[in-house]
């Protein structure tokens, strides 16, 4: 096992290497001067923004800008924002609260997800499925900001059981709502890929023969039908996390939240490149983090699978 993760860990440097040359290639052929429009509609004068560029190296070839964008990533030396902000506070200030918000998401979505795919599944084409299917379709078709607005209004104004926005203070109670709207669409993508696999799972040979060796219902769904048809659902959860923090700027936006979809976005708007591609990076590391332990969870799930 030791030797499998080092060896995913080898594979992922040229992943991640690769990501982040393309994401700063990406954002540095933004067009626009951001230099030129920190002035505004009257400008700097030639010289500041010279000198600008010169402090934060905009004024070197490409590749040389992204060599020493990597070595500050090493040496957790990011620069500063045009504002004077240090690159790394804003992260380390934005990252925790969006990764609350994320794993609340994804335990909402994986929970009612795999519980009401699987029930649905072992009642495939009755009442409780139909019903099911129905209001998956519906929440997968409408967008989030609406979903989130009519939480809002709700469950926020009409009810008053949760708070309307989150703010500079973000607790857990304050996070419930943005957590259940962020992960609502996902939550109907894992009830669907549960319950067909569930289904799928209830006809393999393996299933019969343990139903016919009169193993008890409940061993046999959970130890045979559950955990087989996980695999495929882990999968679209790892990559769901990611997903999550990197996608959550419009639910972010509606309930106010200071994480890394709000100033990801701040810093478009304000040609915060740096900023930008430091926030990316992190959500590539993600990314990779989340792969290999879906990875590593697929031997938990499958005693079948072994990395030798």
């Amino acid at each position: 096992m030791t030797r499998y993760i080092g060896r995913r860990l080898l594979q992922m440097v040229p992943v991640f290497l690769g990501a982040t040359l393309l994401i700063y290639a990406m954002v540095f052929a933004l067009p626009g001067d951001p230099v030129a429009a920190l002035g505004g509609e009257r400008g700097l004068p030639a010289a500041v923004q010279e000198q600008i560029r010169q402090e934060y190296n905009l004024d070197k070839p490409f590749l040389v800008q992204y060599l020493l964008f990597l070595r500050g990533i090493f040496t957790l030396d990011l620069g500063v924002t045009f504002s004077g902000r240090d690159v790394l506070d804003v992260v380390a200030e934005a990252l925790p609260v969006t990764a609350r918000l994320a794993v609340m998401a994804l335990v909402f979505e994986a929970v009612l997800g795999i519980g009401i795919g699987l029930v649905a599944g072992m009642r495939r084409g009755g009442l409780f499925d139909s019903t099911v299917l129905v209001i998956s379709v519906l929440v997968i078709a409408v967008p989030t900001f609406v979903i989130g607005f009519v939480l809002q209004f709700v469950v926020g104004v009409r009810l008053g059981w949760l708070p309307v926005t989150v703010g500079n203070d973000p607790t857990f109670v304050s996070l419930l709502m943005p957590a259940v709207v962020l992960g609502a669409v996902s939550l109907a993508y894992v009830l669907r890929l549960t319950r067909t696999s569930v289904s799928e799972t209830l006809t393999a040979d393996f299933v019969r023969t343990a139903r016919a060796k009169g193993l008890r219902r409940g061993r046999v769904v959970n130890v045979h039908v559950l955990r087989n048809s996980l695999i495929p659902v882990i999968t679209f959860l790892g990559a769901d996390l990611g997903s999550f923090m990197g996608g959550a700027i419009v639910t972010e936006g509606i309930f106010n939240i200071n994480g890394v979809g709000g100033t990801l976005f701040r810093a478009i708007i304000q040609g915060e490149n740096v900023t930008v591609v430091s926030l990316t990076t992190v959500l590539v590391i993600v990314y990779i983090l989340a792969n290999l332990l879906v990875d590593l969870l697929y031997a938990a799930l499958d005693p079948r699978i072994r990395y030798g």
